[in-house]
């Protein structure tokens, strides 16, 4: 009966289950022997203490038999990892973007989703990018778990075994809606992985703006219906005068262009009052002047 839904789920659950095999006898003998020797040498049994010679052959005992078991846990964990570090040759290729708080997935035509759809039966090599803070992409069905560090380069590759639908989890705290760092991934058959990809690759009538801010999380601490997030909501926020605080000094701006823009590329200059600073990473490098200029006209429509 398979246990997972991935090639690696075999190998990483019998691991598992050597490895807490082996834990568990030793919990419940040694306990066993404690409770023994509570009773059996406790103070009314034994009022004289007496000494006890070495015993060369027990010791010996004891310190070969853990190092073998040690070593049988060693063998089988390194089985069940050193898979996960040879990727096929014919594995297809997909980006996996973390930043606080959403996982985004590029494939190789340059489609850009916020979930992931995958053939089943088909080696995929995740190129792990962080752009903001450490995460970990953890799919628990799939026994697999990599860390996304920002500065590095990092990969994991998995080969799905069983259609349906596979809950994808940060399991790194990082910041306050770590939480709600969730996705999936879905495997269907090849054709109707095809026609998915046909389908979300086509031209979309999404102003280019929008499109921008969800690429980069932006709703994920700003919302467009006025409710208050870890940030400002985008509502109505155009053209409205804010107190803001500016090196530790309060000051009234209005939000217009050159706001945004710089809020964009150096989020902790000015801080609107009432929310806290150094929760937003800078775009400058991600995000250029006239994808700014895309955002700000979208902004403008939220009234």
């Amino acid at each position: 009966m398979r246990t997972g839904a991935s090639t690696f789920a075999e190998g990483v659950d019998l691991s598992l289950y050597i490895i807490s095999g082996i834990s568990i006898f030793f919990l419940v003998g040694i306990t066993a022997v404690m409770i023994y020797f509570v009773f059996r040498y406790n103070k009314k049994r034994n009022p004289t203490a007496s000494h006890i010679e070495g015993n060369n052959t027990i010791e010996v005992i004891w310190t070969v038999v853990p190092t073998m078991l040690v070593m049988v846990m060693f063998y089988y964990g390194w089985m069940g990892f050193k898979p996960m570090r040879n990727v096929p040759d014919n594995a297809m290729v997909i980006k996996a973007y973390g930043q606080m708080w959403k996982f985004s997935f590029e494939y190789p035509n340059g489609t850009i989703t916020d979930t992931m759809v995958v053939p089943i039966n088909q080696p995929v090599k995740l190129e792990l990018i962080s752009r903001d803070v450490l995460h970990s992409f953890f799919v628990p069905a799939f026994r697999i778990k990599e860390d996304l560090v920002p500065g590095k380069n990092n990969y994991m590759w998995f080969e799905a075994n069983r259609e349906g639908r596979y809950d994808v989890l940060c399991a790194e705290y990082c910041g306050q809606l770590h939480s709600y760092m969730l996705s999936s991934i879905t495997v269907v058959p090849e054709v109707r992985y095809n026609e998915w990809l046909a389908v979300v690759s086509a031209k979309s009538d999404e102003h280019p703006g929008l499109a921008i801010m969800k690429k980069n999380a932006c709703f994920t601490c700003h919302s467009q219906d006025g409710s208050k997030l870890i940030g400002p909501s985008f509502k109505g926020i155009y053209g409205k005068k804010e107190i803001v605080v500016t090196d530790g000094v309060e000051r009234e701006i209005t939000i217009d262009d050159a706001y945004i823009s710089r809020s964009i590329k150096e989020p902790n200059a000015d801080v609107v009052q009432g929310y806290m600073k150094g929760l937003m990473i800078p775009y400058g490098a991600v995000i250029n002047d006239e994808q700014i200029a895309d955002i700000v006209d979208y902004i403008k429509t939220l009234e």
